[in-house]
């Protein structure tokens, strides 16, 4: 038993002794993207967004959709809000955020 003790006080002192590593994704158009300065959040009900991290003061949101890291900017926090509680995310996604073109990202921002 104590050797249990002693291998789970090992494991997790290692795990906090780790270096933390910056994490980043690919996102189409942009290349690699620092996450940083973005809260993140996994979306298990949805099939379509898995993963939506969104940095408020930029108004910048990347969603992971079908496995490709999107990116929309210029998203005001209500439409964020609007989208992470939609019945459907990846239908908000198509219709109110990928389709509009207020939320493109352009290379002078």
């Amino acid at each position: 038993m104590s050797a249990l003790i002693g291998s789970m006080a090992l494991t997790l002192v290692m795990a906090l002794a780790a270096p933390i590593i910056p994490e980043t994704v690919d996102v189409d158009g942009m290349g690699q993207v620092d996450l940083k300065s973005f809260t993140c959040s996994d979306t298990p009900r949805s099939t379509v967004i898995q993963r939506v991290c969104y940095a408020r003061p930029q108004r910048i949101m990347i969603a992971s959709v079908r496995g490709n890291y999107r990116v929309a900017c210029g998203l005001p926090p209500n439409i964020y809000n609007a989208f992470i509680t939609a019945d459907s995310m990846g239908r908000f996604y198509g219709r109110s955020i990928s389709a509009n073109v207020t939320f493109q990202c352009r290379s002078s921002r």
